[in-house]
């Protein structure tokens, strides 16, 4: 605690104000922001290495939070503080960190698929850095707990990429790791619904960690039908001039952000609150995200091309 007690000590509302910032580098709205702008715009390989970087660290450090059950710094020392604004992201048991496993599958996937770009690797791993330090200084982890991540992420990082480099032209190959980032997935929805955990579990704790591996289910199992679909008829290309590849991220993630908040409360009605409508809303936003909206692409170019004569 003597680390998080000096940041403690240097707080002031200009740091407060840039790490609260800096922290979102590792949320979903970043992550789904990110991977989509690589997806849509940039390189679909280096896409699909960011999603799958990053479901399956999502998985992986939600089963830790469970396995391991370590409360947040402040409750396990009464006298410690945190930035309250950073509280309402806080949520869930504090080992390992969440945001900045996130912001190591997001930036270093990132630096290691452009690292021929020394200033994306530069950018990156300040991204990562900073975001480590956020968690800290705004109080809400440990340094064990970021520390970990940063190795969980690297490790997931250097152990995916050679995976999907061989991969990705491979269609037998690229099903094989859709339908194993399912199981995985799978795996760790059935240890959350099924396991008997301590009667000290934290029910708030447990409840998150249930509606994630819902969520989680239902993202991945749109992978293999966004990959189907694109391989066969959609075909989208990344490249555009600059104001199609603004309109296709822009108008994209908006919608996308508006899809995945209207379904909630209709799903949540239909299915009386159970977790399934997680994953089902979930399964509509990637299946949007990766087959509906890259379909209007071709659109969009056509009327660049017509303004262009």
């Amino acid at each position: 605690m003597k680390l998080l007690y000096f940041f403690e000590s240097i707080r002031n509302p200009v740091l407060d104000a840039f790490f609260s910032f800096i922290t979102h580098l590792g949320s979903e709205a970043a992550f789904l922001a990110i991977a989509l702008f690589i997806y849509w715009c940039v390189n679909k390989k280096a896409g699909y290495y960011l999603l799958f970087t990053g479901f399956l660290g999502i998985t992986l450090n939600q089963f830790l939070k469970l396995a391991f059950k370590v409360e947040r710094p402040w409750v396990r020392d009464k006298n410690f503080t945190i930035v309250e604004s950073a509280r309402a992201d806080a949520g869930g048991y504090s080992f390992p960190s969440g945001h900045t496993q996130n912001a190591v599958g997001i930036f270093g996937s990132i630096g290691l698929f452009f690292r021929k770009k020394i200033w994306v690797v530069c950018l990156s791993l300040s991204a990562i850095l900073l975001t480590a330090v956020s968690r800290m200084y705004l109080g809400v982890h440990t340094p064990l707990d970021v520390l970990v991540s940063i190795a969980l992420g690297i490790l997931l990082v250097f152990l995916v990429y050679p995976i999907i480099s061989k991969a990705f032209e491979n269609e037998k190959a690229m099903y094989i790791l859709t339908f194993i980032t399912i199981a995985i997935v799978s795996a760790y929805l059935c240890y959350v619904e099924f396991y008997s955990f301590p009667a000290d579990i934290d029910p708030e704790n447990y409840k998150s960690g249930l509606k994630n591996a819902y969520s989680l289910l239902g993202a991945v199992l749109a992978f293999p039908l966004i990959y189907f679909f694109d391989k066969k008829y959609v075909k989208f290309d990344t490249k555009a001039t600059v104001s199609v590849q603004i309109i296709k991220l822009s108008l994209g993630l908006a919608i996308a952000l508006a899809l995945k908040s209207v379904l909630k409360a209709p799903l949540n009605a239909i299915f009386s609150g159970h977790n399934i409508a997680h994953a089902i809303r979930y399964f509509v936003l990637v299946i949007f995200a990766g087959v509906v909206w890259p379909m209007t692409f071709r659109f969009f170019k056509k009327i660049q091309s017509k303004n262009n004569l």
